[in-house]
């Protein structure tokens, strides 16, 4: 750490320069990934912490926001890393009987998925669309809502995601695939439009 108090405070005043420009972002960016408002702002308050420790390291390559987000990604995933070695069998357990819960004897469905209706282009462009899926990602339990967001939101490469996780290729996949079960639910019962399928 530089030693030259002069330059330290100068580099501190640039950061709280920074901290009114980009909170908002950063407090959006990390709200929308763990889903707790205090959980978000003491990470975007680690954030600039760690940005006042590690200053000299930012050379200018990149914006600073770019930079500042970069450095909140990491403590989203030390935060992903603990709430994973939190999550108990009890809810692994309840997790299984759901799913179990949506096929029948021979594996099919009970009942089939709806057909959803129109233009995903279009429903992505909507502003209320993109609420509702942030509703229904807040509704998932950790384990599966932090590889969801890992994986589908940050696109972390899968590898990264297990090693962060501290899970397996095959627990990742289980966990993406409940997740993305849920998902369907929830975005059926509260926004899209949908059909029976026609019995063939």
């Amino acid at each position: 750490m530089d030693t030259d108090p002069d330059k330290r405070k100068r580099a501190e005043m640039r950061l709280i320069a920074w901290a009114d420009k980009h909170l908002d972002a950063l407090y959006g960016y990390a709200f929308q990934r763990v889903r707790h408002a205090q959980t978000a702002e003491d990470l975007v308050q680690e954030t600039f912490l760690a940005a006042i420790q590690n200053y000299r390291k930012f050379k200018g390559r990149s914006s600073e926001v770019t930079w500042l987000i970069g450095i909140l990604r990491h403590k989203i995933a030390d935060h992903f890393r603990c709430q994973a070695a939190l999550s108990g069998e009890k809810e692994q357990a309840e997790e299984d009987e759901r799913v179990a819960a949506r096929f029948n004897d021979r594996g099919g469905w009970a009942p089939k998925p709806g057909v959803w209706e129109g233009d995903p282009a279009q429903l992505a462009e909507k502003e209320e669309f993109w609420d509702t899926l942030k509703n229904c990602l807040g509704a998932l339990p950790e384990p599966l809502a932090h590889a969801f967001v890992m994986r589908e939101m940050e696109e972390q490469d899968p590898d990264e995601v297990c090693r962060t996780l501290e899970i397996s290729s095959s627990n990742l996949w289980v966990r993406l695939h409940r997740a993305r079960l849920r998902l369907r639910d929830c975005l059926e019962s509260n926004w899209f439009v949908f059909r029976e399928k026609d019995p063939k």
